[in-house]
């Protein structure tokens, strides 16, 4: 699935001409710029792997080869009146009483005015069309999935399948996921740069957001958010994997590790240190709301929590 442009709605042939004869020109610079900027890192927000990364990626080119049909001209055209009107060119007409010209000013305010209505638009309806809560359009019933963020360390919770990772996100590729992301200490981000889509984990509330993989793979998840000594070691694997494959992994699941409940939930909320991969093949159904809540064992950096229900 992909979402329609958002700049046709607004734009006429020239523009749409300038878009499309830029577009490939954009897309080299910007490749040659991360491969500069960036050496040995890949799996980024302009690769991305789902229908919202590559959303988010196709509206970030269409601005910048808006952006460059004005940006461009003018280098050029500062570049070409510097030579022109250079002291050694008796052919430049020197004009000292000039000051005004209506045709000039009317370019000079036009253009920067369609490009801005234009990079308006496209965030206009790229945000309606990003909107995280909105449902991605699929014929598949979407997977639950609860995050919470932890010091420093993220929990991962299937309440339809009964399971528990932490620091492991194992989804179905081609199958929409809807996350609820809460944190049980400070505040956090939740994004997958490949999957499009950072958003915030808070204490006492629920975030969401709808993500996809499209295909197969192992992406990188992690939290932009400062929140602590190892924040830069909150960091996890998302594998999407084909629908048998989930299958088979929430069997396995199902049938190692330990169950969590309020007390193993208490000993990982309470451990200020980054964990590795875990399973737990149970899952208190109530846990979640009472994260939310604030009535659950509290976090080592937990804030203080005021909304419990009576």
């Amino acid at each position: 699935m992909k979402f329609d442009r958002p700049w046709p709605l607004f734009g006429g042939r020239v523009l749409a001409l300038a878009v499309s004869a830029n577009r490939v020109f954009v897309k080299r610079t910007i490749a040659s710029l991360l491969a500069l900027s960036l050496p040995g890192c890949g799996g980024g927000v302009l690769d991305p792997r789902g229908p919202v990364g590559a959303s988010e990626k196709l509206i970030l080119i269409d601005s910048m080869t808006i952006m460059l049909a004005i940006v461009v001209p003018v280098i050029l055209a500062t570049v070409a009146f510097a030579w022109w009107f250079r002291a050694s060119n008796s052919r430049a007409t020197y004009r000292p009483n000039w000051d005004f010209s209506g045709s000039l000013e009317l370019i000079i305010w036009a253009i920067p005015a369609l490009v801005i209505t234009f990079l308006g638009g496209i965030a206009w309806f790229g945000s309606q069309a990003l909107d995280p809560y909105r449902p991605l359009v699929s014929k598949l019933k979407p997977i639950e999935v609860e995050a919470v963020s932890l010091d420093w360390k993220w929990l991962f919770i299937y309440p339809d399948e009964g399971i528990a990772t932490v620091n492991q996100l194992v989804l179905p590729a081609g199958t929409p996921v809807h996350f609820k992301i809460t944190s049980a200490s400070v505040w956090n981000t939740f994004f997958v740069p490949q999957l499009g889509s950072m958003i915030y984990s808070m204490a006492g509330m629920t975030t969401q957001l709808n993500l996809q993989a499209d295909t197969p793979g192992t992406f990188l998840g992690l939290s932009g958010q400062f929140s602590g000594d190892k924040f830069s070691d909150m960091h996890f694997d998302v594998r999407a994997v084909d629908g048998e494959a989930f299958h088979h992994w929430v069997a396995q699941a199902k049938e190692s590790g330990a169950a969590l409940d309020r007390g193993a939930y208490a000993r990982l909320a309470q451990t200020e240190d980054t964990s590795p991969v875990m399973t737990y093949k149970g899952v208190d159904p109530t846990l979640f709301g009472a994260i939310v809540a604030g009535t659950a064992p509290e976090s080592a950096g937990a804030p203080q929590i005021t909304n419990a229900p009576p």
